[in-house]
């Protein structure tokens, strides 16, 4: 009897965690339920992620952690995410440009003429 009550059991969690896994991705994916026509200011964007679907949408995520959607195929909305993009190239090129040590020294002269 305690065999039947465990295994059970078990089947329970296992069901319940499942569902659990289930239902967070379908309230993931119906985030957006509509689309704000108002510009958002650049320096209080944090980042961004782009939604496909039934309602495809550009959520920006400010640095206070609210979410707004907002249409991809505006132009404002356009220009904050080449913003964004740019601002994250920027950093990316700076770390990766950062020296890692000690470097020799090239000694090449360059003559330009015009």
């Amino acid at each position: 009897m305690r065999l039947l009550s465990l295994a059970l059991l078990g089947i329970c969690c296992l069901t319940a965690y499942i569902v659990e896994g289930v239902g967070s991705e379908v309230s993931d994916k119906s985030t957006c339920v509509s689309l704000t026509t108002q510009r958002l200011p650049v320096n209080r964007i944090k980042t961004y992620t782009i939604r496909e679907g039934s309602l495809k949408a550009v959520i920006f995520i400010t640095k206070r952690g609210l979410k707004v959607c907002a249409d991809p195929q505006a132009r404002w909305v356009k220009d904050v995410v080449k913003s964004m993009d740019r601002k994250s190239n920027t950093r990316n090129n700076m770390n990766q440009t950062k020296p890692t040590g000690t470097q020799q020294s090239t000694n090449t002269a360059v003559t330009l003429t015009g």
